[in-house]
């Protein structure tokens, strides 16, 4: 196995994913749950991330070919929907309370494009693109792995916290979260808005 390669693989997606700070916007997402709804979110939510970056590190170009949809394109849409998620956590929603707390926020917003975000999904299609061997190909998988446990772990074990810090932890720490997520969402589609100026969209 190609040791360098894997080490930047998973430094590069650590980075981008950042299983830190996904912790606050899992507990904001799941603070009206049980714990074993909270803990099923978890696995579920790293689950759809391993299963979206492993289609488009298959497929990707294929995907997005056979739409004639561009990178930038889907880094803009994803940061559109990201700053839908993150309004709904700035903003009291007392409407629908049994609609929230049946939704699966481990689909999305967790899942993607949170964690498999348009970043994530880049950064894997071009390490997937420089593969030459079995060795490079041992090295991209298991740094994706890697990543991705290290994202359950984060999520998994935000639980015990989440008993300690209680409603008004939890308010808290959702509209923090909520902030966080509203400037990663307008980064991405500046980074976007970018991309088409300079024409590669």
């Amino acid at each position: 196995m190609d040791t360098v390669l894997f080490v930047e693989v998973f430094v590069t997606l650590f980075v981008i994913m950042d299983p830190v700070g996904t912790v606050p916007i899992f507990l904001s997402l799941t603070g009206g749950r049980s714990q074993a709804s909270a803990r099923r979110a978890a696995w579920q939510a790293v689950a759809v991330s391993f299963l979206v970056i492993s289609l488009f590190a298959f497929f990707g170009q294929q995907i997005l070919g056979y739409l004639h949809i561009s990178l930038p394109a889907l880094q803009g849409a994803g940061g559109l929907l990201l700053l839908l998620v993150a309004l709904e956590l700035l903003t009291d929603n007392e409407q629908e309370p049994t609609a929230a707390a049946g939704t699966n926020v481990a689909l999305v917003p967790l899942g993607t494009p949170l964690l498999a975000g348009p970043g994530a999904i880049v950064a894997v299609m071009l390490f997937v693109q420089g593969i030459g061997g079995l060795s490079e190909f041992l090295a991209v998988a298991l740094g994706v792995i890697a990543v991705h446990v290290c994202l359950w772990a984060s999520m998994r074990y935000s639980l015990p916290i989440l008993r300690v810090i209680r409603e008004s932890g939890v308010l808290l720490v959702t509209r923090i979260a909520g902030l966080l997520l509203s400037a990663i969402a307008v980064q991405l589609v500046a980074d976007s808005v970018r991309a088409f100026i300079a024409g590669e969209g």
